[in-house]
């Protein structure tokens, strides 16, 4: 572990450096991290030696994802998403299960794996993540019901996707005790938590008692996240669905601690993400790579290209999203660090199939992250009401009345 922190700190100086070149042009760097994970990870030069049971492993994802969830959270209020609830509904309610059945089916007739773990591979795909499409969701000449939908999609589905994850790892370990009644109060203690610690914290701010200095605002959501997390971890309950309830009820209740926590908390994400990237590349192996085959890898394309297109496909007939804001959707459903966790908790199952699982998994994400991060400003600009008009048609229409100028005279 000796190495990881200055590996860190050299990509994100690198990073840094080529930030602005990657916001005008393909150029990723959530890949640049994954890549740069791969290199120095065990299967290539070894400055990395990460395993998969390592703690650091599971520990990094789930708090890059906590804190991506928290962050996504505070884009939103209460009024917002009950406003623009309909079409993450729709979303959620069929694009969700439709995605993880479609995916089902390929692992089991492609891939040849047995129904249940198909399904376990299935549901731990079917979440969305946002981070790989920033330039998508963060570009206001973005339709915002487009950025809602997204946005709002990718928070919920981490927790929705989770009950189903374990009762499937349960299936396939042999378990005739499915746990439901369990996991159905880690959703209700994780939403309670979420709700109620913010609110709490903000009415104390409020009263006479106690007022937050400027200096220290930006700490306020800082401290309520933590709080959060501390006590999720504590009562077992849904850390995702409580970091996505808690931005929620934060920008709800104290629009001032958004604001002031909003620059400050993206930067945190950031970076617990390109940390997780870091140390989930290093994961990634020429082995692992080349043991799914041809077969693994037709898969993980089909998983991006098919199972997401056609079940949101579906989901939203008659709904009245453009044709433009639904093929965006049904393209952006990248899969990203509530995969890697659910993947991570399959490998250290012990089940029969945990390293085919796992293996499917990471070549899907590895695929997704690079197709899906490259390709997120170019679809951005599709939006983008001054592209629509190509560069030469002001070049053409000066052209044609210059020679009408000319005729006349």
């Amino acid at each position: 572990m000796s190495a990881l922190l200055p590996a860190f700190a050299g990509v994100l100086l690198l990073a840094v450096l080529l930030s602005s070149l990657a916001n005008r042009t393909i150029l990723s760097t959530a890949a640049l991290f994954l890549v740069a994970g791969f290199v120095l990870g065990n299967g290539v030069l070894g400055v990395m030696p990460i395993a998969p049971d390592d703690e650091i492993v599971g520990t990094l994802a789930e708090l890059a994802l906590f804190a991506v969830l928290f962050t996504d959270g505070m884009r939103v209020g209460w009024t917002e998403l009950r406003e623009a609830w309909k079409l993450p509904g729709r979303a959620l309610g069929w694009g969700l299960p439709l995605t993880l059945v479609i995916t089902a089916v390929g692992a089991h007739y492609l891939v040849g794996l047995g129904w249940i773990e198909s399904l376990l591979i299935g549901a731990i795909l079917s979440p969305t993540d946002p981070v790989f499409a920033a330039a998508l969701v963060g570009n206001e000449k973005v339709p915002p019901r487009l950025r809602r939908l997204l946005n709002v999609e990718s928070g919920v589905n981490d927790g929705l996707a989770l009950p189903f994850v374990m009762v499937f790892l349960a299936v396939a370990a042999g378990s005739h005790n499915l746990h439901l009644g369990e996991l159905a109060l880690e959703l209700a203690v994780g939403v309670l938590i979420g709700v109620a610690v913010p609110w709490l914290a903000i009415k104390l701010e409020r009263t006479r008692w106690f007022s937050a200095s400027t200096a220290y605002e930006p700490l306020n959501a800082l401290a309520i996240g933590l709080l959060v997390l501390a006590l999720g971890k504590a009562t077992h309950g849904n850390l995702f669905l409580a970091a996505f309830c808690a931005g929620i009820t934060v920008a709800t209740f104290g629009e001032r601690q958004r604001e002031s926590f909003e620059h400050f908390g993206e930067l945190i994400a950031e970076l617990f993400k390109l940390g997780a990237l870091l140390v989930f590349g290093a994961l990634i192996s020429p082995a692992l790579l080349g043991s799914v085959g041809w077969v693994g890898w037709v898969f993980a394309i089909l998983a991006l290209v098919v199972a997401r297109p056609v079940a949101i496909w579906v989901s939203f007939l008659g709904s009245g999203l453009g044709v433009r804001e639904q093929a965006a959707t049904a393209w952006f459903g990248p899969k990203g660090f509530a995969s890697v966790v659910y993947g991570l908790i399959v490998l250290g199952s012990g089940i029969v199939a945990a390293q085919q699982v796992f293996q499917l998994v990471a070549v899907t994400i590895v695929a997704s992250i690079l197709l899906h991060s490259s390709t997120d400003i170019l679809v951005a600009r599709w939006f983008d009401d001054e592209r629509e008009v190509p560069a030469w048609y002001g070049a053409a229409r000066r052209l044609r009345g210059h020679v009408r100028r000319s005729n006349e005279s």
